[in-house]
């Protein structure tokens, strides 16, 4: 047998093998690297070498400075404000609280960027009181689970600077903007899907919309969605870089949760920052791992045969599209994000190129992809922590839940296919410019 290809059984082989058996993906990820190594009889020496090489990046330090930001706003009292400005927004609807749900979702996810912590934080508040309001539990649930993946397009999002990194010449603050536009039409979706299933089960509507109690929430409100304006528009203008926002963001974060929401202690201060270094610890730990484990790959031309593969299918840009998306899809059932983005990159990213998609577009396209994998079993983090909050069994929430997929799904289609959804405000505002022609260009 060819020594590269028995090298590349090694490591996939030892790599799902492990993943299977429940492994934590970051010994999963390295230990599989050291099978690898040593089937091609290199020294052990590489691990670390190519781990310290992962995160020896100046771009990576906006990730502890987001998740950071993410906390304190989290644990400062901003979730309460976010979701009375949804409910002036959008809570006259019919099924008023789940549109309230899907929108507060919006806000909290530009401050947060994660959707466990959009779960946790939300749910814990909306699914008791959608309940209270004669909402079924499992309904409440999905709503809650399936909204929190908008805060992962919605910027600031550590998981894009991560991709951004992996994929290598991506501007970051084209990446942030791109999540917006996306963002917005996954919520549209959501809002329309749960709006025809209010009406069909006769959920209430709140209370009629006011211009002024809207007005209102959105003078209280402003401090916090003021945190993203200083991330977003401060790296596209070019007044800082992503990391200098992010640590700016920290310290705007840490004033705005203790002296002007007054959310936080600084006892409460001194606990979100220990949340911060368990978080830290295993996102970097994860980075440096598949950065060797994407060295192996490289070395071994994994890139290139999984690229024939894919095109030996079929050459039709559109049947490429999908199993991309299939791709990711079924990885995010088995694999938590962040290792996803690390180790899928570099193989699909060219396949994706290949057949006119940017690669802006495509990294809101693993986005996605990877947050509809957090909803699904059986590795479903978000499903789990919707589960928990909610006090309902899995099953019968995933069966709920099941309306809300086509709609994540028809999403994913529409940015896939049409990638100005992607790449229009980046163009209008951040200057950007693309060769790529998109997916139907192709034909």
């Amino acid at each position: 047998m060819n020594p590269e290809i028995f090298s590349t059984i090694i490591l996939l082989g030892s790599f799902l093998i492990m993943i299977f058996l429940r492994f934590p993906i970051a010994y999963a990820v390295g230990l599989s690297t050291v099978f690898c190594l040593l089937s091609q009889g290199q020294a052990l020496v590489t691990l670390p070498q190519q781990m310290v090489k992962g995160v020896w990046s100046y771009s990576l330090m906006a990730v502890p400075f987001f998740i950071t930001m993410g906390v304190l706003m989290g644990s400062g009292g901003i979730s309460d404000k976010l979701i009375a400005l949804a409910n002036a927004l959008v809570g006259w609807m019919r099924g008023g609280l789940a549109m309230v749900n899907i929108v507060a979702s919006y806000f909290f996810g530009g401050i947060s960027g994660s959707a466990s912590a959009d779960t946790a934080s939300l749910g814990s508040i909306l699914i008791p009181m959608m309940v209270n309001e004669g909402y079924d539990d499992d309904f409440s649930i999905a709503v809650t689970i399936t909204s929190s993946c908008e805060g992962l397009l919605v910027p600031p999002s550590h998981n894009m600077v991560i991709y951004a990194t992996t994929a290598g010449g991506i501007s970051v603050g084209s990446l942030f903007l791109a999540g917006y536009l996306p963002g917005a039409l996954l919520a549209a979706c959501l809002m329309i899907g749960s709006y025809i299933i209010s009406v069909k089960r006769n959920y209430p509507k709140g209370a009629p919309f006011s211009l002024k109690g809207f007005i209102k929430q959105l003078g209280t409100s402003i401090w916090a969605l003021a945190a993203v304006i200083i991330v977003v528009f401060g790296v596209v203008g070019g007044v800082f870089t992503a990391t200098e926002s992010a640590a700016i963001a920290v310290i705007y974060s840490l004033i705005v949760s203790v002296f002007v929401y007054k959310g936080l202690n600084w006892k409460g201060v001194w606990k979100a920052l220990d949340q911060c270094v368990e978080t830290l610890a295993i996102v970097l730990i994860l980075i440096s791992t598949s950065s060797a484990f994407g060295y192996c790959l490289t070395t071994l031309h994994v890139p290139s045969m999984a690229a024939n593969l894919i095109t030996s299918i079929s050459n039709n840009p559109i049947i490429i599209a999908i199993l991309l998306n299939l791709i990711l899809l079924i990885l995010g059932m088995i694999m938590d994000m962040a290792p996803i983005i690390l180790i899928a990159t570099p193989i699909l990213l060219p396949v994706a190129q290949s057949i006119g998609i940017d690669p802006i577009q495509f990294g809101i396209m693993v986005v996605l992809n990877c947050g509809i994998g957090l909803l699904t079993p059986p590795v479903g983090a978000v499903l789990f922590i919707g589960c928990a909050v909610g006090k309902r069994p899995m099953e019968k929430v995933v069966k709920e839940t099941l309306p809300f997929y086509a709609c994540m799904i028809l999403a994913l289609l529409l940015i896939t296919f049409i990638p100005d959804i992607s790449l229009f405000i980046p163009k209008v505002l951040g200057g950007y410019t693309t060769t790529a022609v998109g997916v139907l260009g192709m034909l």
